[in-house]
């Protein structure tokens, strides 16, 4: 074997595993109320829209190494956790989060499956109901995954809320994008909760502003962990966190609201919130989530 041929092997053997990842496609199916989706042979997640739950949500949320869950689906305590999703409570006397489809529900018209192959990308329609009240809100949302890398999987979450009436929203802790994390990696258990500024646990980042908050734990002989990101587009960024150690967080404004007043929303306002959840193996610091929330805020 000539020296050239020795040259092209050793770049192929070195290479192969980055140009195999590259070409690893994202896929999407329909099954009945739910749109599976995979990456590369690999399951990841569920976008499930049935008509008996709460409000459209993603279940599970797998981890790129263990592949298990970095979400949990419901507890006793807290049953209107329902892993990764979308709400909220005291929406012109409606409940639009917590159990009990009577206080409100959020349906989903009918997702869409729009884009699949280097990347995943699901639509969807929901309107806000309960009986025998007009709809308050209907919100249009866009759901992008991604697959940056082997240990890197990304769900770009963007949806913007009409309101259909003037709409008052009470004080709540109840209330937008939120997760409930598996517990092996919550506080609780071990697990690290730490803020864009460093500040760990609930106690240092309840009520704090921020830009992102990684959750992440020890998995067996791994390493898993799931952040969330606001985008700099965001109303009021950055949100203050609802935290919990046992394995919640939630930027949220409607329990620190201005002035501590009612927010009020006249009939015709949109208002469009951006979102990035990272589902990384490794730590804060191994999975670059600050590195990677620089990137995200000039997109």
């Amino acid at each position: 074997m000539n020296l050239l041929k020795i040259h092209i092997l050793c770049w192929a053997v070195i290479f192969a595993p980055f140009f195999s990842y590259a070409q690893m496609k994202i896929n999407a199916v329909q099954v009945g109320s739910k749109i599976d989706v995979t990456i590369g042979d690999r399951f990841f997640t569920s976008y499930i829209t049935s008509a008996d739950e709460k409000y459209p949500f993603l279940f599970p949320v797998n981890g790129p190494v263990t592949g298990s869950s970095v979400t949990s689906m419901r507890n006793g305590e807290y049953p209107h956790h329902s892993s990764l999703f979308f709400g909220c409570d005291r929406v012109n006397g409606g409940n639009y989060w917590q159990e009990g489809l009577e206080r409100g529900q959020i349906i989903s018209k009918g997702a869409k499956i729009v884009e699949q192959g280097d990347r995943v990308v699901i639509t969807d329609e929901c309107e806000w109901l309960r009986p025998d009240a007009e709809s308050p809100v209907r919100d249009t949302r866009k759901i992008i995954i991604t697959a940056p890398s082997k240990d890197l999987w990304q769900i770009d979450f963007d949806i913007t809320v009409e309101t259909l009436m003037d709409v008052v929203i009470e004080k709540t802790n109840h209330s937008l994008f939120s997760v409930r994390t598996a517990f092996d990696i919550s506080v609780l258990n071990g697990g690290v909760m730490i803020n864009a500024e460093g500040a760990q646990g609930e106690q240092a980042t309840f009520g704090k502003k921020s830009a992102w908050i990684d959750f992440y734990g020890k998995r067996a002989d791994s390493m898993e962990g799931i952040a969330i990101m606001q985008h700099p587009s965001n109303e009021g960024y950055p949100a203050p966190w609802f935290t919990r150690d046992y394995g919640f967080m939630s930027p949220t404004p409607m329990y620190w609201p201005p002035n501590d007043q009612d927010i009020s929303l006249s009939k015709g306002e949109k208002i469009t919130l951006r979102y990035r959840v990272l589902v990384h193996a490794g730590d804060h610091r191994s999975a670059n989530i600050a590195l990677q929330y620089e990137k995200y805020k000039n997109e």
